[in-house]
């Protein structure tokens, strides 16, 4: 029972110390329940990458027995491709999930950067389709308004404005 309250000590000038206890159950219940939860999603995100990889390496073998086919090899190579930057697209969800563990907030780079990975990853699957002109002009539209974002998002982040500030 003495973990649910915590001891606090203002200083103020003149006056004596006095203290106070304070309740600090639910927001240490739910901080902790939290980062439980975080450990879950991070250890599937883990087992996600490990599955990616093994079938990275399954269509690696169907390529290889597939080499003396041109249009099955040209559909193995591309499967490969989507496999690796799927991988690619999960790994950014990771960091980004294990940035908001370490620091308890979550940076919009890391979110910015997972979302071009796996859009970048959806246009190389449909790389080799007939698409829509309108539709290549949203994809395109898209990627450069996100593009757009992390650049202001470095340009004018917290960070960079507390080490101007110094200057």
């Amino acid at each position: 029972m003495d973990m649910l309250f915590r001891q606090i000590q203002p200083y103020e000038k003149g006056t004596p110390l006095e203290t106070k206890t304070l309740l600090d159950f639910p927001g240490h219940f739910f901080e902790q329940a939290i980062k439980a939860l975080l450990c879950l999603i991070l250890l599937a995100l883990v087992g996600t990458i490990g599955a990616v990889v093994i079938q990275t390496f399954i269509d690696l073998g169907h390529c290889f027995a597939a080499v003396g086919q041109e249009t099955e090899l040209h559909h193995h190579f591309k499967q490969i491709l989507v496999d690796v930057l799927t991988g690619l697209a999960i790994v950014e969800v990771y960091r980004t999930a294990l940035a908001y563990f370490i620091e308890g907030r979550v940076k919009v780079t890391y979110l910015i950067d997972a979302v071009l990975v796996a859009v970048l990853t959806e246009i190389m699957a449909f790389w080799y389709r007939e698409m829509d002109p309108v539709r290549v002009g949203m994809v395109i539209l898209l990627v450069l308004t996100l593009m757009f974002v992390r650049i202001m998002a470095i340009r004018f982040s917290p960070r960079r404005r507390e080490l101007a500030e110094g200057l």
